[in-house]
């Protein structure tokens, strides 16, 4: 499979919408978990879906989409961290240092196209875009499923996808809850 994959432009967006299906991926989130916390399950799920949207019109693209042929098979949200004030909240995703990073903080990836190296791809991509936008470090805080009863929930992504890309561990404050991260400057 060859997936092309493209910033979420506002042109895109009927593609997102069909991709997080009527209730709105995880749980009717509509990636706004890491920009308003818990309090998203607390609003309508259209809220959340609107919030959104409104991101996407106002630019610049809060993510990437990634499509076989027409169709919509994948999402990452990649954006500065400063865009995702949740993050601030989480103590175990307290800021490692002052430099300026960007985040790949969640995914969503369509049934039937799970466990195809869909994330991986999406993951290389953001290293792309990072690149061209001059972000020096990129950061990232997925799941390390090696660890024993380490969640299941995967949205944030696996440790082990993120280091095969070349991101590097920089700091662990819970078991299975590494933040990664890699450094573009050097790259």
């Amino acid at each position: 499979m060859t997936l092309a994959i493209r910033p979420l432009a506002p042109d895109l967006w009927p593609a997102l919408e069909d991709l997080f299906g009527k209730s709105g991926a995880s749980n009717g989130c509509w990636c706004m978990y890491w920009r308003i916390g818990r309090a998203y399950h607390e609003r309508p799920r259209e809220e959340n879906r609107q919030a959104l949207r409104k991101i996407v019109r106002r630019g610049p693209p809060p993510g990437l989409l990634a499509f076989d042929g027409d169709l919509a098979v994948g999402w990452c949200q990649l954006t500065p961290r400063d865009a995702l004030p949740w993050l601030y909240q989480t103590r175990w995703f307290e800021r490692v240092d002052e430099r300026p990073v960007w985040s790949i903080s969640c995914f969503y990836v369509r049934r039937g196209y799970r466990r195809q190296q869909v994330m991986s791809e999406l993951i290389a991509a953001a290293v792309k875009a990072a690149k061209r936008a001059k972000v020096p470090v990129l950061e990232a805080y997925p799941v390390d499923t090696a660890v024993p009863n380490a969640t299941r929930n995967v949205f944030t992504g696996t440790a082990s996808a993120f280091a095969r890309a070349g991101f590097k561990e920089v700091a662990r404050r819970a078991s299975a809850r590494p933040i990664m991260r890699h450094d573009l400057k050097a790259a």
